[in-house]
C-alpha cells in the first residue's frame, strides 16, 4: 500500500509508518467545498479503465470499475441503465463548470456542479448513472427511485457504493439532491453509511470517535468481523501496529488523518 513506508515484524505485529502526505490518498477521501483535492494529480496517476465496456471513454479507477461491473451484473441491468460521467481531469471539470454557468446560470451550477478541484469526479471514485432514455441530460440525468434504477441503488452498498448527495442532506454536503451520483467508498463503509443514513461528511466525523488506542468500530457479516479506527496524522509520520496475518486497508480522509480497516475471518 502507498501508505506503508517502513515495516518490521515483532511477535506477528507489523509496524506501519503513515506519512502525513498520504492523508490525500485512498477510497475514503472527503472532497467537497471545504476540502478540495490536495493531490491534483491523483486521478491522472491512477490506472483508469472503462466503467462499462460499451462506453470506453467513461473511466474509473480499475478496482472501482470492477466493482461497478459486478453491481450491474447483480442487477441484471442489461441496457436499462448506463454510465454518464466518470473520471474527469481538472481541465474537463473547469470546462463543465464554465459551460454550465453560461447555459444554465450560476445558481443552478453551484447547486449541481462542483467547483474545479472540489469534484469527486477528479478522483476516479465517482460515477453518474442514468436510465437509458433517448435523451439523457449530462448534468442531471434521470435515475428514478423505482424499477431497475432502484434495484441498482438497493444493491450498491454491497459493492462499495453510496448515493452521495441525498435528499434532506443538502446543508451538510453543500450539493443539491443528486439521485444519479454514486461514490465508491468500499465495503463495509458503504454498508455502515447506508445503515446509519450517513453522508460521507457525517461518516468522516463519526469515525473520529473510534481511535487507534481506544474502542474500534466493529462490523460483522456471516464470514468476517471487521474493525475500523481513525488515526490522526502527525506533522511527520504516525506509527501503528497491525497483525501481520490480517488483511487491512488504509485510506486518508483528505482532511487530518487515516482510516484503518482490518478484516478477520469468523471461525
Amino acid at each position: 500500500m502507498n501508505t506503508i513506508i517502513k515495516k518490521y515484524l515483532k511477535n506477528n505485529l507489523k509496524s506501519i509508518l503513515l506519512e502525513r502526505e498520504n492523508i490525500y490518498k485512498g477510497n475514503l477521501l472527503l472532497v467537497n467545498r471545504q476540502n478540495p483535492l490536495q493531490d491534483v494529480q491523483l486521478g491522472r496517476n491512477a490506472l483508469m479503465v472503462p466503467s462499462d465496456d460499451r462506453f470506453p471513454d467513461i473511466l474509473l479507477r480499475k478496482p472501482v470499475s470492477n466493482m461497478l461491473k459486478q453491481l450491474l451484473k447483480a442487477c441484471s441491468a442489461g441496457d436499462s441503465i448506463v454510465p454518464v460521467s466518470g473520471y474527469r481531469s481538472l481541465m474537463e471539470q473547469q470546462q463543465i463548470f464554465m459551460d454550465s454557468i453560461k447555459e444554465k446560470g450560476e445558481e443552478f451550477t453551484l447547486k449541481y456542479v462542483a467547483l474545479p478541484n472540489h469534484s469527486e469526479h477528479q478522483t476516479g471514485l465517482a460515477i453518474d448513472m442514468a436510465q437509458n432514455l433517448k435523451v439523457i441530460d449530462f448534468i442531471c440525468p434521470d435515475f428514478p427511485y423505482e424499477g431497475i434504477c432502484q434495484t441498482f441503488r438497493d444493491k450498491a452498498s454491497k459493492y462499495g457504493f453510496i448515493e452521495r448527495y441525498q435528499k434532506g442532506k443538502e446543508q451538510i454536503t453543500g450539493i443539491s439532491h443528486e439521485p444519479w451520483h454514486f461514490r465508491y467508498v468500499g465495503y463495509p463503509h458503504s454498508e455502515i453509511m447506508k445503515n446509519n443514513d450517513f453522508t460521507l461528511e457525517e461518516y468522516t466525523e463519526y469515525l473520529k470517535y473510534f481511535t487507534y488506542d481506544d474502542k474500534h468500530l466493529k462490523f460483522e457479516n456471516q464470514e468476517q468481523s471487521i474493525e475500523i479506527f481513525y488515526v490522526e496524522a502527525s506533522e511527520t509520520a504516525t506509527e501503528i501496529l497491525v497483525d501481520e496475518y490480517e488483511p487491512y486497508q488504509i485510506s486518508g480522509n483528505n482532511m487530518d488523518g487515516f482510516v484503518v480497516t482490518i478484516w478477520r475471518d469468523i471461525l
